[in-house]
Order: C-alpha cells, then sequence, then structure tokens
C-alpha cells in the first residue's frame, strides 16, 4: 500500500486573496454587532420625534427618543440632561437610547469584537478602553475609530505581553496581568483622546463629503462599477460592513437615513440576474435560478447569485446598470434607510425603511431588479447558440460529473473531491479515501448566510443516506482552525480556505444550493462507514 505523502502548501498570496482577507477581517468586526445595529434602527425609527409613535401620545416616545420635556411629561426614573430651546428656555431633557446606543454602545461592541479577533478576551477589554477615548474626544460615532483601535489596541497589549512572557514569579500572574492590561489600556485611552481622535473625525469628515460631493453632482450611481464586481469577487460584506455602514450610521445619526445603506445591500440587481437565467438560462443553470431568486430576494443571502455571474463575466454589466438604477432611484427620490439592511433581505429593507421613503426605495428595488433583468436577458439570449454548440449548457462547470452520473459511469472520488494542478488538496496526494472524514465544514466569508444554506443542504442529504457519526457545520473561512476533515467553499474562495486550512480536503462548488459534488461526499463518508479498515488507514498513517 501506497503511504499518503504529507505535503505543506504554500499559502496563497495573490493580491485578489489580500484583499478579500483584509476586507472580511474588517466586516468581521461588524458582522457579530449587526443585530446591535438593527435594535438601534427599530428604536430610533419608534421613539425619536420624527418616528413611527410620534403622533400616538405615548409618554414613552419622548422618554425613550430623547426629546422629551422631563418638567412636562413627569416621569423621574430617566437620565436627562440640561437643554435649551429656541427661545432660550432651558429644561431637562431625556437622554433615551437613541443616542447612547449610537455614541457608545455601538463602537465599543465593535472594538471589542475586533480586539477579540486579534487577542482574545484580553485583547478585547484593552481595544475597548482604548476606544473610549476616541468616543470622548470627537463630536461624531466613531466607528471608524472602533476599527482602527479595537485591533490596534489588543495588537500592542499582545507585544506587551511578550516582553515578559515567562518572566513573572509564581502568584503574581493575575497582579501582572491586570496591570498591565489597566496601565495600557489607559496609556492609549489618552493617547486616542488627543491624538487619534482628531484624525479620524477629520478622515470621516472627508469621508463624507465626498459621498456629498458624488451626490450633489449626480455621481453616485457610479459606485457601481466599483461595488458590483467588488460583491462577485466575495467583498460584498467587507464593501457593505466595512465602510458602508459606518458612513451610513453617522449620515443616518444626522438626516435620520442613508442612502449608502443601499448601495450594497439592494436585493433588485441580483434578483432580475437570477430571474433572467429562470427564463432564458441552460441546464442545471437554469432549474436552479428559480430557488436561488426567492434565497436571495427574500432570505438576503447575496452570494447566492455570484456562481452565475461567474460562469458568464458579461452579466456583470447587468448588476451594474440594475445597481446604478437603483441608487439613481434613491438619489431622485432622496430615499434611504434608518439602519442597515442585514441580510439584504427585501424584508428587512421594507422594515428599515422610514415612511417617508417607502416609494422611493421601493422603486429603486423594482427598477434595478428590471434593468438587470432586461440586460442579462439579452446576455444570455445573444450567447444561447454558441453556448449550445459548444457543448456550454450553464451547468456551473458541475456539467460533466452530472452526466457521469446520469450515465452511470464510474466517478473518481479524488476527482470529486479536488481539482486539477494547482489546486491540488494539502495533504493527500494518494486515494482520498484514505482520510476518515467525520467533520465536514462549509466556509464562506462570513460563515453566516450562504455556508449556512449549503450545509443545511448536505446535511439533508447525508441524514436520507442514512449516515451515522458525521458532523456537517457552517463557519467564516478566518475561523477555520486546521481541525476539519473536509472542507466546502465557493471557488473563488477556496484558495483562502486552503491557506487556513492546509491539511483538510477541499471542495470547491460553484453553488451552494446544488451542486453534484455533493452526493459524491454522501458516497465518501458512506463508503468509508462500509469499509472500516480505511479508518485503519488513516491512523496507521498518522
Amino acid at each position: 500500500m501506497t503511504t499518503a505523502t504529507a505535503t505543506t502548501p504554500k499559502k496563497p498570496s495573490s493580491a485578489r486573496v489580500h484583499v478579500q482577507r483584509f476586507g472580511t477581517f474588517l466586516s468581521n468586526m461588524v458582522m457579530p454587532n449587526i443585530p446591535a445595529f438593527i435594535a438601534w434602527g427599530f428604536i430610533t425609527a419608534l421613539f425619536i420625534a420624527t418616528g413611527w409613535l410620534q403622533n400616538t401620545g405615548w409618554a414613552i416616545s419622548p422618554i425613550l427618543g430623547g426629546f422629551g420635556d422631563q418638567a412636562k411629561i413627569g416621569w423621574q426614573g430617566a437620565a436627562t440632561v440640561l437643554s435649551q430651546d429656541p427661545s432660550g428656555h432651558t429644561f431637562q431633557q431625556y437622554v433615551g437610547l437613541v443616542g447612547p446606543m449610537i455614541t457608545y454602545l455601538l463602537p465599543l461592541l465593535i472594538a471589542n469584537t475586533g480586539g477579540r479577533m486579534v487577542y482574545g478576551v484580553r485583547g478585547g477589554v484593552v481595544g475597548a478602553i482604548a476606544t473610549m477615548g476616541v468616543i470622548v474626544g470627537s463630536t461624531i460615532p466613531m466607528f471608524i475609530g472602533a476599527m482602527i483601535l479595537g485591533p490596534g489596541a489588543a495588537w500592542v497589549m499582545k507585544q506587551v505581553d511578550r516582553l515578559w512572557e515567562g518572566k513573572i514569579k509564581a502568584g503574581f500572574e493575575m497582579l501582572v496581568n491586570n496591570f498591565s492590561a489597566g496601565i495600557v489600556g489607559m496609556l492609549l485611552s489618552i493617547a486616542a483622546f488627543f491624538g487619534i481622535a482628531p484624525i479620524v473625525e477629520w478622515l470621516s469628515s472627508v469621508l463624507g463629503g465626498a459621498v456629498n460631493w458624488l451626490v450633489s453632482a449626480h455621481l453616485l450611481p457610479f459606485a457601481s462599477i466599483l461595488i458590483e464586481p467588488g460583491k462577485v469577487l466575495f467583498l460584498n460584506n467587507a464593501i457593505n460592513h466595512g465602510v458602508l455602514t459606518p458612513l451610513g450610521v453617522e449620515q443616518a445619526q444626522q438626516t435620520g437615513k442613508s442612502i449608502l445603506f443601499l448601495l450594497e445591500a439592494n436585493p433588485g440587481p441580483g434578483f432580475g440576474i437570477l430571474i433572467a437565467y429562470s427564463i432564458f438560462g441552460l441546464g442545471i443553470a437554469k432549474a436552479s435560478a428559480p430557488g436561488a431568486a426567492l434565497i436571495q430576494f427574500v432570505g438576503g443571502i447575496h452570494e447566492i447569485y455570484f456562481p452565475y455571474v461567474l460562469m458568464k463575466p458579461a452579466i456583470i454589466i447587468a448588476a451594474i446598470l440594475g445597481g446604478m438604477t437603483g441608487i439613481a432611484t434613491n438619489v431622485t427620490f432622496n430615499s434611504g434607510l434608518r439602519a442597515p439592511a442585514s441580510p439584504g433581505s427585501i424584508i428587512a429593507v421594507l422594515l428599515q425603511t422610514p415612511a417617508d421613503s417607502f416609494v422611493g426605495v421601493t422603486l429603486s428595488v423594482v427598477l434595478a431588479a428590471a434593468v438587470s433583468f432586461i440586460v442579462a436577458s439579452i446576455i444570455l439570449r445573444a450567447s444561447r447558440k454558441r453556448d449550445l454548440a459548444a457543448g456550454n449548457a450553464g451547468d456551473l462547470s458541475a456539467a460533466v460529473a452530472q452526466t457521469e452520473a446520469n450515465k452511470g459511469k464510474e466517478s473518481s472520488i479524488l476527482e470529486g473531491l479536488v481539482q486539477e494542478g494547482e489546486h491540488d488538496t494539502g495533504d493527500a496526494q494518494g486515494d482520498a479515501t484514505k482520510r476518515l472524514v467525520q467533520n465536514i465544514v462549509f466556509a464562506c466569508d462570513a460563515g453566516m448566510g450562504s455556508s449556512a444554506m449549503g450545509a443545511s443542504v448536505l446535511r439533508n442529504k447525508i441524514k436520507k443516506a442514512g449516515v451515522e457519526g458525521v458532523t456537517v457545520t457552517n463557519q467564516a473561512i478566518s475561523n477555520l482552525d486546521g481541525t476539519a476533515d473536509l472542507v466546502i467553499t465557493q471557488r473563488e474562495l477556496t484558495d483562502r480556505a486552503k491557506g487556513q486550512s492546509p491539511n483538510s480536503l477541499h471542495v470547491s462548488v460553484d453553488n451552494f444550493m446544488n451542486s453534484p459534488k455533493y452526493d459524491e461526499v454522501v458516497d465518501l463518508v458512506a463508503n468509508q462507514q462500509k469499509t472500516p479498515q480505511n479508518a485503519e488507514t488513516e491512523n496507521a498513517n498518522k
């Protein structure tokens, strides 16, 4: 028997992978805290002076919204601040929830998350302490400052701890650890107050001014030229949560809404493309597009339409023109959202839409979908004869494997698991069945929407096959720790997954919702359980 040869693959170093990794790092600070943004959005929508409950007469609105006169309302159990009306009359105004949440809670959550990503709980605590300095040292919400100081302070704390690592006498560890973190946090918060806060405030004003200039110059729709291709390269979370959300929240605080929340999250362009595939597509692409359209539009998982664009790159024109149409519509109607719509579902979008923006937002989705559908339909129709003549049935590069399965021909498990040449998996150049597969992980950029959907599909297939003892989970690529036996990713993300988990088997698929490779994975784990000697081979090789 030939023993599997262990190899140590080089980590991918392409510019695209590095950009994806950096973008993911930024978005991973925001995405886990999206529920807090949504909560803030609902509180804002309901209780501010122009909110949904403004005309109900409820005393709760000014108390929670932060605009009521305590003397007139009489509620003594809430924090107040001395304020002055236009006539010069001073009164005790309720602080409410809206202001403190956007000023303190949201930035501190981002900072803590960023610090934990770099240096665990200790990094999260020091990052939050340092970020408090930049919050108090500025007059605007410090989301950008939190994204800088959270991981930055954690990194500083990590380097400081290395100075006396292994040199602390027994019994003094807690004393040194607590005081060092406290002192470093204090110094960084002071430095942030005087040094970083003014810089970040200036940077925010520059970025905000650039957005306002694009709007006033009627150039904002051209942002789709960068946003839509970036999304298809799986930078959607980085663009939306790493850049647009922080700027949008600041804008929403000033005006009550922001168009920036809809630049990337508008479900119209992707929906139009998938409907076009449903009518004019071929093969598996056509068969799977209706279900994908439902998941994308209602479920808000935009990643599901990316493979359809990658399969026929000219379709990106439809996405760009659809995105430009949606943005232009919102600019025309001066419409936007109160808070981020995450996921980018039509339900989430409408729930975050203020009353004066319903017409604009609704039209932006409808018109974006219509334009992307028309353009994608023209492209698909124009290339239909050529695709048929070339044998390209739009099967998301899985047509060959599916055809072999339909004809009953033998399919190589290894060929189903790995790509040839430079895409070989990391640790097994021999028969893939020698590796006992018990832990399967679906990995995507954020570890939530699309990977959760794929994991559910494969989990059901494994259950129907009667296979037990195999776990199927989903997580972010950045959280892969090498313990997975088999990692399944979308093709554009496989290189990053291999860099995070080089000793796992890797499967590249074009569509998490429907891939012939799932059946091969099921066959693999089922055959392994029927032939226990595979497990013995694996253990012997270890």
